[in-house]
């Protein structure tokens, strides 16, 4: 009955398994500090941000073509009437 319950001493790592262990562990804590660092730094952050918005924006263009020629011919439109007024009165 004393065998079920006792547990075996777990084996002391070797020198190399330490070494092992703590050079993963500089690696985990470089990759934290890096990730701390991107997160303080706002300007890049909100760089970042823009080009996102910019991404969005450049898609929702090429994605709705028709819009875009609606908006441009009635533009166009604008400016002829506006050519036209200005015509008449002189």
């Amino acid at each position: 009955m004393s065998e079920q319950t006792e547990k075996a001493p777990a084996p002391k790592p070797t020198v190399e398994e330490l070494r092992a262990g703590i050079k993963q562990t500089r690696a985990e804590l470089g990759e934290t500090v890096q990730a701390l660092a991107a997160k303080a730094d706002v300007k890049a952050r909100a760089r970042e941000q823009v080009e996102v918005a910019r991404e969005r924006a450049a898609e929702t263009v090429r994605a709705n073509q028709v819009p875009i020629a609606i908006v441009a011919v009635g533009a166009m439109a604008v400016v002829g009437i506006i050519l036209v007024l200005r015509g008449r009165r002189r």
